[in-house]
């Protein structure tokens, strides 16, 4: 394996009620990348996040992660790999309980602290929103909040779907800076699902077109 390789794909499908959702001949992604996917509905992207979250198995061909053969079950990989639904749930509690959730499962010993980092991350002052209950945020501070919750963990691996969708400019602006701190500071992998391609194109350095469930098209791209 290469030292700076973090996923590799193949030979991977995945079928749903006999339609091919994915099928990816071959995939690898390094350590610390910043990759962006787009491409139509249906196209296989979010399919294709839930088997690089160890969420869902291939029906075929095989998945590594930090070289090892990686699925659902290895619960040791799931643990470094963090993903962002686009809907993502808040726990009925304050803004600080649901960033130290995560944290507590894992018997941190410095929750507060990495709570408070990644709470700062997203640009949501420890001061102003630590106590906030989830049902007083905007839409745009409770992503940030699911961000931060999984920010705080500093997983290998990111992944964020639609992290943008129906956001306002503010909240895309600091989700945007979060992502490129989590690789700059801490060395994470992200990788993000997108149909903006401009807003893509400013957070990635590799962008990824996706279409009937194959990649049809993977260059690199300018971060500013």
């Amino acid at each position: 394996m290469n030292v700076e390789e973090l996923y590799r794909l193949e030979d991977v499908e995945k079928t749903y009620s006999g339609r091919t959702a994915l099928r990816i001949p071959e995939l690898t992604l390094e350590r610390r990348c910043l990759v962006g996917i787009h491409g139509p509905n249906g196209g296989g992207k979010s399919t294709l996040l839930r088997i690089l979250g160890l969420l869902e198995q291939p029906d075929k061909g095989s998945q590594h992660f930090l070289g090892r053969l990686a699925g659902p079950g290895d619960l040791s990989l799931r643990r470094r790999v963090a993903l962002l639904p686009q809907n993502p749930y808040l726990l009925r509690r304050s803004v600080l309980g649901n960033v130290l959730f995560g944290l507590k499962l894992r018997g941190e010993r410095e929750a507060h602290d990495l709570a408070g980092q990644a709470l700062e991350t997203v640009g949501l002052s420890y001061e102003r929103f630590a106590h906030r209950k989830w049902r007083e945020l905007s839409g745009g501070e409770a992503r940030r909040v699911a961000l931060a919750a999984r920010l705080a963990l500093r997983p290998e691996a990111l992944l964020l779907d639609e992290p943008v969708a129906n956001l306002d400019p503010e909240s895309a602006a600091l989700i945007r800076q979060a992502s490129l701190e989590a690789g700059k500071r801490w060395g994470t992998a992200v990788v993000l699902v997108g149909h903006d391609v401009e807003w893509l194109r400013s957070v990635c350095e590799r962008i990824i077109y996706m279409e009937g469930g194959e990649i049809r098209n993977d260059t690199d791209a300018v971060t500013p």
